[in-house]
């Protein structure tokens, strides 16, 4: 027997949701207008039995999805195959009383005098058998959608984090042998300097090979980027410099972790250090309309490139940051006259929106 925990039910959606709301009452409308077209109403207009049949899905709906969202924690608690048995159970019970109700107010005859007779149903079983089996396939077409949808996006995010991990395991061999050079020479000239570098080596470590590397604040993410950039001006001295103009972006704007320092890595791997004379890699940070815009910019290298790209940094990158935010967020690379720009663009709420 596998002691793994049982398959919980969390593919279903929020159902207290607004746009969760917005999505049921669509359904319900595009059901309604499919259930009028394939059938014929002699006794009663096309459009008087698509608002009558339009009325009464919309009460089922909206009773549905107030049962749900009450339901809703016990729901995601349940294994899968509980959990769509349970909410069927919910929707088609919901169906059967909400059916009842309808056919007893027909058939008490309280509305025959304002000849709204012909709006309700004379067939009792018919009528709920038909009603029951619409709910139960439409019910179960929507919980198959949602469980396809949440397992793709489930391997998406497993794969990003396989690529999290080799972007975390990818610390290029030549630059940790350059530092721990670059250190060993210091404990000599510089003991102080050199403690200090040592530090920041194991502060760039910890950061990158920690496990939970999910969200953290632009603030964190640029300290990691500067600690990088330390360690490598011990290494390049006055062939690089970094100018970072991030003093208007809001530093607690929420981003996957290792964001800017492999853009900073790549500059300076392929931009400044094959360049005789150095060169200087340019971080712009602005705000502005909701979104955060990051630039890094470096200088192309000097004659023919010999180094190939490494774009999984970019890749993983965009993947990440998809994931997080969405179409909202984009990233864009590539070469402008004598430079290489990647852009990263994504959404940050003000806090004092909320205010």
């Amino acid at each position: 027997m596998s002691d793994d925990p049982p398959q919980r039910s969390h593919y279903l959606p929020n159902f207290c949701a607004g746009q969760t709301v917005l999505a049921t009452v669509l359904i319900v409308e595009l059901t309604a207008l499919v259930v009028t077209l394939g059938r014929s109403a002699a006794a009663v207009a096309f459009w008087t039995d698509l608002a009558r049949t339009s009325l009464f899905l919309v009460w089922i709906g909206l009773a549905g999805q107030a049962a749900l969202c009450i339901a809703r924690r016990r729901l995601e608690a349940l294994p899968v195959g509980a959990g769509a048995a349970a909410v069927l159970a919910i929707v088609c019970g919901i169906v059967l009383v909400v059916s009842e109700v309808a056919y007893r107010v027909g058939a008490s005859g309280l509305l025959d005098a304002g000849g709204m007779d012909g709006l309700f149903p004379h067939e009792h079983l018919a009528f709920i058998g038909r009603n029951l089996a619409i709910a139960f396939i439409v019910t179960a077409l929507a919980l198959r959608y949602f469980f396809v949808t949440h397992e793709w996006r489930r391997n998406i995010e497993m794969q990003s984090r396989a690529r999290v991990n080799a972007l975390q395991a990818r610390i290029r061999p030549h630059f940790l042998f350059n530092s721990m050079n670059t250190i060993a020479a210091l404990t000599r000239s510089n003991p102080a300097r050199a403690e200090e570098a040592v530090q920041d080596l194991a502060d760039l470590f910890r950061a990158s090979l920690a496990e939970n590397r999910g969200e953290i604040t632009l603030a964190e993410e640029i300290e990691i980027a500067k600690t990088y950039e330390r360690i490598e001006l011990l290494r390049l001295g006055p062939r690089l410099k970094v100018e970072w103009r991030v003093a208007g972006v809001p530093q607690r704007a929420k981003v996957p972790g290792l964001m800017i320092q492999p853009l900073l890595e790549n500059a300076i791997y392929h931009g400044i250090e094959p360049r005789s004379g150095g060169g200087t890699v340019t971080v712009n940070g602005e705000y502005a309309n909701g979104l955060v815009t990051i630039v890094v910019r470096n200088p192309l290298p000097e004659g023919p490139v010999l180094r190939d790209g490494n774009r999984v940094a970019l890749a993983n990158i965009r993947e990440r940051l998809a994931l997080m935010y969405g179409a909202r967020a984009a990233v864009k690379a590539g070469r402008f006259d004598e430079e290489y720009i990647v852009t990263l663009r994504f959404p940050h709420e003000a806090e004092d929106a909320h205010r």
